[in-house]
């Protein structure tokens, strides 16, 4: 077995991660009035917060995707911008343009819905790829490129994206480029009796549609609260167990591509903001078992007559979680 090792930590470096896990779970308890029944989800997204991450959600219409995406937003504090993907969607329509300012005699620019600090990307696989593409710079690098003119986009950007089951009529496959700047790809999932019925409680209560919803920090707090992750230790048998996990994707004989290295770079950023959430400044094996279907499932690229045997990238990454010797603490 692999050894791991916890590593005294320092009292402000402590300190600092008791403040993020207090007010990640405040932001969790908050959305929790509104997502009845997701505690799983409210968590992953949160850790996706912390990790200033880009998320998918991957489920039918009516489940709440759009809802957690604004409601997260509210209670962040932070601007919140939806754009509904459509086949006729254009980039420009999503970057913005420069136009002509007839007063200042000079072209300026008219910054589109990407200049915010949480997009919705809504049913992104509804239009075509050259709109899907238009955001790859924005998600990788927070910035966005228009007519030469490099601009950076407010701090933090987080792009959430919602897309309907592809067997669905209408939809555009996202291209493996942009799946792999996804941190994480969830599911909702439909709640169950006991949680619908709850749904419809509370919007009797309410006597509305609209949720009133408490904001719990700032945009400026979750940039700080980002950069507190750096503080979590990560020991080299985590390091060695992370590389393993993502390697053997790789070896897998029913896989075309595995996970790249991007995967392990996300598994590490995951887990840690999972520790800080659980007030550790310090990463165990189960911060990576926690987040690892999440983060590298959607990034394995099977072959055809795996995908006909019902094989999916969830299989891949259960059964080498299953064979991987686990680091044990000492």
């Amino acid at each position: 077995m692999i050894g791991l090792t916890i590593a005294a930590s320092d009292p402000k470096s402590r300190e600092l991660i008791q403040t993020v896990s207090q007010i990640a779970n405040g932001l969790m308890s908050e959305v929790a009035k509104v997502i009845i029944g997701k505690q799983e989800n409210l968590r992953r997204v949160t850790i996706g917060i912390l990790s200033n991450a880009n998320m998918l959600i991957e489920d039918y219409p009516g489940l709440a995707k759009t809802l957690m995406a604004n409601t997260f937003a509210t209670a962040l504090g932070c601007k919140f911008k939806r754009v509904q993907f459509t086949p006729d969607l254009l980039p420009a329509d999503i970057m913005g343009t420069y136009m002509y300012d007839q007063h200042a005699g000079e072209f300026k620019l008219r910054p589109g819905p990407l200049f915010t600090n949480v997009l919705l990307a809504d049913e992104i696989n509804r239009a075509p790829p050259k709109t899907q593409a238009a955001l790859l710079e924005a998600m990788e690098e927070k910035q966005v490129t228009i007519e030469g003119i490099t601009h950076k986009l407010p701090a933090p950007f987080i792009t959430m994206a919602t897309q309907n089951p592809i067997e669905q009529e209408g939809t555009y496959p996202l291209p493996e480029a942009q799946m792999d700047r996804f941190m994480m790809k969830m599911s909702m999932g439909y709640p169950d009796r006991q949680e619908e019925k709850s749904i419809l409680q509370r919007r009797k209560l309410r006597g509305k549609d609209d949720y009133d919803i408490e904001q719990i920090t700032s945009p400026k707090k979750v940039v700080a609260m980002q950069k507190a992750l750096e503080t979590v230790h990560v020991d080299t048998a985590i390091l060695s167990y992370i590389v393993e996990l993502v390697h053997r994707t790789r070896e897998d004989h029913r896989v075309i591509t595995g996970a790249s290295p991007r995967a392990s770079q996300s598994l590490f950023k995951t887990a840690r903001a999972s520790a800080a959430i659980d007030g550790r400044d310090y990463v165990i094996p189960d911060d990576i078992k926690g987040v690892a279907l999440e983060v590298v499932s959607h990034r394995i690229f099977l072959k055809p007559e795996s995908k006909i045997r019902g094989v999916t990238g969830h299989h891949i990454v259960r059964k080498i979680l299953s064979e991987v010797p686990v680091p044990v603490i000492q």
